[in-house]
């Protein structure tokens, strides 16, 4: 990697949503650019690519167009990657370590101008390292900072701010509250009664059958929705039980935090029995992942300006039970052999319908198992009493239906022979603009070559002036045709697929069926997903809709058991 002449550039920029003004993403990518036209003048504009990541953190490496640059530099698209400072690749010492050993397997070299640190030196590479420690420092002497500053928060009780729990509105206080000697505006919850009353009976039907299902089941069934209009699951229920804005300071509170070691940042004086309690950093949160929950030792808590909703005592009860219930928690069966989930509804509340496992199994081995509507299932039937298809049959169907399409899609075969004449016209079309444009640039340079001779008899006259001005003329048009050539030889290249590549596609296509049958799983699963937008079943036939049937009014391919035998279970 030493003494190599890149040929092609990254720029990779980022920015916080923490980073001051003066390291914008476009400041940091002019930067760059300007290193570039200095240190290596023979890179064009065209010859380098950027990458921007705007608002994300440099804790870790789980960036989009970080990530994009990475996969970019294993297929060989740039050979350098330029960086206004070495921190804005990331602020962890392994990571950073990581990034640059892969670098090095690559054969990319790194620099960063900031710091005008360059990898194709043993030394270069060295400061880099030992720089990256003190920068995972400062990352960390931040983090402290910023929990320093939420325990001040905490002191006040107000509202931080984002979407205020199901119950409660955000309204702003009237008196302020002064923050690193700034006075700030401040926010409280207000109780909203109705959503209250609906949050007491989530807490109550809990307590009563110490079941998220069935209480999820309960709300169902008695059509009561989320405060955006959509049902409960099992997942919402559970994130209202376990949020502590609900709990009322009082001294089953205190003690219950005591316990657990909480650190609490409010007097015991606080705990009066009519606010509610408020609870900072108490998520690990992972871009892409859901919010975990942190051991309540690690909370920073205080008595909020709100009134509370359930008491310390069975809030208290509440943590116990889902504890205890942990261990047993609902896992979602993994079917190894049912196909269509995920593409399977339901034709009468438009649900999906998941595949249930039985115990028995049929004489070659494989497990019975049939499709439940969701919403059958959680509301007990009481608002959808969709029949269960037969999960074996019903796959088996689609198979064989889907085995068939290539045999049933003469139209299509004749569409791509259509395809590839249009295409082959296409390309006249294009050869003959082609030959237009190159002997209009022929005919441009005769005339420069002219003027050019001319120009030589009038030096030193007034009529150099003009002629000068048409040659630049000419030659400024001649530099438009070329790129305009270039650029249809390009798109005539990649449009014009030979006569072999159509005979492969349809050769692929008729060798589907044969394919299919030897696919495992997980490849049918896949080859299906690929082929099929959805499949609807009505209670007695199944209807197919391929990828790209946007027409939601048309019926699709109706399947049913030729045999005359029952593709649904015999009762509701």
């Amino acid at each position: 990697m030493e003494g190599k002449v890149p040929e092609r550039i990254a720029i990779y920029s980022r920015k916080s949503k923490f980073t001051g003004k003066g390291e914008s993403v476009g400041n940091q990518i002019e930067m760059c650019k300007q290193y570039i036209r200095l240190h290596y003048p023979h890179i064009k504009e065209e010859a380098i690519d950027t990458y921007e990541d705007e608002g994300y953190s440099g804790k870790n490496t789980e960036r989009p167009q970080f990530q994009a640059m990475l996969q970019d530099g294993k297929r060989r698209q740039f050979d350098a990657i330029v960086c206004y400072r070495f921190d804005r690749v990331s602020r962890n010492i392994k990571d950073f370590a990581d990034f640059i050993q892969e670098l090095e397997r690559l054969q990319i070299s790194f620099v960063s101008i900031k710091e005008n640190f360059d990898t194709t030196s043993p030394m270069g590479r060295a400061m880099m390292y030992i720089s990256s420690v003190f920068s995972q420092l400062e990352r960390e002497t931040i983090a402290e900072r910023i929990r320093d500053n939420m325990r001040e928060l905490a002191k006040s009780g107000r509202w931080l701010g984002g979407i205020p729990p199901t119950g409660y509105r955000s309204r702003e206080m009237i008196s302020r509250v002064t923050v690193d000697g700034k006075e700030r505006k401040a926010f409280q919850l207000e109780l909203i009664p109705k959503e209250a009353a609906l949050v007491r009976l989530i807490f109550d039907t809990f307590t009563k059958t110490n079941s998220l299902t069935q209480t999820e089941t309960y709300l169902r069934q008695n059509r009561i929705l989320t405060k955006n209009g959509r049902d409960f699951t099992r997942f919402a229920i559970r994130n209202i039980l376990q949020n502590p804005v609900y709990l009322i300071a009082d001294e089953e509170a205190w003690q219950y935090f005591v316990q657990l070691e909480g650190e609490i940042y409010s007097p015991k004086a606080a705990f009066d029995g009519v606010h509610g309690m408020m609870a900072y950093s108490k998520t690990v949160q992972t871009g892409g992942k859901t919010n975990r929950l942190k051991a309540v030792r690690e909370w920073i808590l205080a008595v909020g300006k709100h009134q509370g909703i359930v008491s310390g005592k069975q809030w208290g009860k509440v943590q116990k039970m889902l504890a205890q219930n942990k261990s047993k928690a609902y896992r979602k069966p993994k079917s190894h052999v049912a196909l269509l989930s995920g593409l399977l509804f339901c034709g009468n509340c438009g649900a999906y319908l998941r595949p249930k496992l039985s115990s028995r199994f049929h004489a070659n081995g494989e497990r019975v198992y049939d499709y439940l509507c969701e919403t059958k299932e959680k509301t007990r039937s009481q608002h959808c009493q969709m029949k269960r298809p037969n999960g074996n049959k019903l796959d088996w169907l689609v198979c064989e239906q889907v085995k068939r399409f290539p045999e049933n899609c003469q139209h299509f075969y004749k569409e791509l022979e259509q395809l590839g004449k249009s295409l082959e016209s296409l390309g006249e079309e294009d050869g003959a603009k082609g030959k237009d444009l190159q002997n209009e640039r022929k005919e441009n340079q005769r005339k420069i070559q002219s003027l050019v001779n001319a120009l030589g008899s009038a030096e030193n006259t007034a009529a150099s002036h003009y002629i000068t001005e048409q040659i630049n003329g000419l030659h400024s048009r001649n530099e438009t045709l070329e790129k305009q050539i270039a650029e249809l030889e390009a798109t005539t290249h990649g449009q014009l697929p030979s006569d072999i590549a159509f005979d492969f596609f349809q050769e692929m296509l008729q060798s589907f069926a044969k394919a299919f049958d030897t696919m495992e799983v997980e490849q049918k699963r896949e080859a299906l997903r690929r082929l099929i937008q959805r499949v609807v079943w009505d209670g007695k036939d199944a209807h197919v809709f391929l990828v790209g049937d946007d027409d939601q009014k048309t019926d699709g391919s109706l399947l049913s058991d030729k045999k005359g035998e029952p593709l649904c279970e015999k009762t509701k």
